[in-house]
């Protein structure tokens, strides 16, 4: 069996180390919604698509100019920006043919969050 916190009591009744406090902690509610963002970045692929819009003018870039930069197919590029935006990290505008992508320098700000 695991122990708890509420398993591990004194003979009088006290917690055994009681320096535990959730006031500051993350909910469960938000714990699932970090999970699913470091997911998203989780990937090698992703990261390196996400650095190279980072480093473009105007923190955006066109799939097109991905593409080769990655060295892979545009379809699997296509993917993996497809759940980059989802989670809210990138944005996409159609120009004629092609899709653009820039960063949502907020959402940069949520994952940086994580680690402070």
């Amino acid at each position: 069996m695991i122990a708890t916190l509420r398993d591990t009591t004194a003979a009088d009744g006290d917690a055994c180390c009681g320096t535990l406090t959730t006031d500051d902690a993350m909910g469960r509610e938000q714990a699932e919604a970090t999970a699913q963002l470091l997911k998203a970045v989780a990937d090698p692929v992703r990261l390196q698509l996400l650095s190279l819009i980072r480093s473009s003018k105007g923190h955006e870039a066109c799939v097109c100019d991905l593409t080769p930069a990655v060295g892979l197919s545009q379809p699997t590029v296509s993917h993996h920006l497809k759940v980059l935006t989802e989670a809210g990290l990138l944005t996409r505008e159609r120009r004629g043919t092609w899709a653009w992508f820039q960063l949502v320098p907020a959402r940069l700000d949520d994952l940086a969050a994580i680690f402070r």
